[in-house]
């Protein structure tokens, strides 16, 4: 089982996605299903596809980990995240970090933050796809221990946060690229 998590982009656009990636006979295939055969009020799982009809592979299961809070982000939801969820598994594919006889026997989860404040179709598509994609590869790449990390800095601090200069309030730091998540969801 390959777990990944990844934060990309800015604002009510950005995209917060954490993969499960595991064998169809094994506890992922297992989740899958239950999860496909139980949705629950506002959180409704569906198999991404990168056309109608046409699932990605591997077969992905789609969460989204905000319940659905009305018309607009339930399209934002159910479109652009997804189809760019969709993209961002096939990018993997192409390439290379999950392989192709991988993704024949494998199947994949993605919980995915779409942010009901979201407006914008085409960066909620391209922040999805860009993070899907990341959330695999740090999954295949596996995630660092934290106390390599935090040897790694000076002092620890708060990856959130920037440090206010004096008169200034805390600030949110810029948005991360790659395969960690740095937001909140």
């Amino acid at each position: 089982m390959l777990i990944g998590e990844s934060y990309i982009g800015e604002g009510a656009e950005a995209a917060h996605v954490n993969t499960v990636l595991g064998e169809r006979d094994g506890p992922v295939g297992v989740a899958w299903a239950t999860a496909l055969a139980t949705p629950r009020a506002g959180h409704t799982p569906f198999v991404a596809v990168l056309l109608p009809g046409l699932p990605v592979k591997p077969m992905t299961l789609f969460v989204n980990k905000a319940p659905i809070a009305d018309d607009g982000h339930g399209t934002l939801t159910w479109g652009p995240a997804q189809a760019g969820v969709a993209g961002g598994v096939a990018d993997a594919v192409s390439e290379g970090i999950i392989s192709a006889a991988e993704a024949d026997r494998s199947l994949l989860i993605a919980a995915v933050w779409v942010n009901p404040a979201a407006r914008d179709a085409d960066l909620v598509y391209a922040n999805n796809r860009a993070a899907t994609r990341e959330a695999l590869r740090a999954g295949v790449a596996g995630t660092p221990h934290v106390g390599d990390v935090l040897a790694a800095r000076d002092r620890p601090a708060n990856p959130f946060w920037s440090a206010p200069s004096a008169g200034q309030q805390p600030a949110r730091s810029g948005a991360a690229e790659g395969g960690r998540a740095l937001g909140p969801q």
